[in-house]
């Protein structure tokens, strides 16, 4: 267990604390818990956590506090898993830092899945991140700015790569529509959501085999977006 991500989970229901050890630690996870953000911040500190699993609804201070709080001395994954399910409340906590939002009741398949794909993004920030990004027949070289299906490459517009390299350098995160409008056109057009739908719609066509049903570039419905590569 000495070289077992280490799993920090922060909520203050008992039931899911002790569920979430017991799951994870079967998985040969190391798992630290605490039922306060105080408490889990100071865990962070000292322990440096792989994951946080974090609730936002906390007797002390709210988790997206605990977010803003993280990211300013650490660049950790944060899986938010709250009862909270407006679109309001997941868009402020993936703005605020988190990477990715699950909605209580949730499968434990699903939760371990976001495990992982937030260990890969752990280790790609350490320094070892593939410059090749997979998904189906698509491969992204985010080196040489080729994009190809099979091999065939596909001819994007600048912004239309630029788009494409930020959702595949982040795959499988979910990634709000104001930062995806920050880092492709500035802070300046942040709130200019047409901007987004215009070209998503013309990524789509040169990407999906069927664009009104995606399979890589996935709608997350009133919060953003999430590119989906390969395992």
């Amino acid at each position: 267990m000495n070289n077992a991500p280490h799993i920090l989970v922060i909520d203050d229901e008992p039931q899911i604390l002790r569920a979430l050890r017991t799951i994870l630690t079967e998985k040969e996870f190391k798992v630290s818990i605490a039922n306060r953000g105080e408490e889990g911040l100071n865990i962070a500190a000292t322990q440096t956590p792989d994951v946080i699993i974090l609730d936002l609804g906390l007797p002390d201070m709210d988790g997206v506090e605990v977010c803003k709080r993280l990211r300013e001395w650490s660049q950790v994954p944060i899986i938010v898993l709250s009862a909270r399910d407006n679109e309001k409340d997941k868009v402020s906590a993936l703005d605020n830092g988190a990477d990715d939002y699950l909605t209580k009741p949730f499968g434990i398949e699903e939760l371990l899945a976001r495990v992982r794909v937030s260990l890969r993004h752990s280790i790609q920030k350490q320094g070892t991140q593939s410059k090749i990004v997979k998904a189906g027949d698509l491969t992204i070289d985010l080196v040489w700015h080729i994009v190809k299906r099979g091999d065939e490459e596909i001819k994007l517009t600048g912004t239309e790569y630029k788009l494409l390299a930020y959702l595949a350098s982040n795959h499988g995160r979910i990634l709000t529509h104001q930062s995806i409008l920050s880092h492709v056109w500035g802070e300046a057009d942040a709130d200019h959501t047409e901007y987004l739908r215009v070209y998503m719609r013309q990524l789509r066509k040169k990407l999906e085999e069927n664009p009104e049903r995606p399979k890589y570039v996935v709608t997350e419905p009133g919060i953003g977006y999430r590119f989906m590569a390969d395992e």
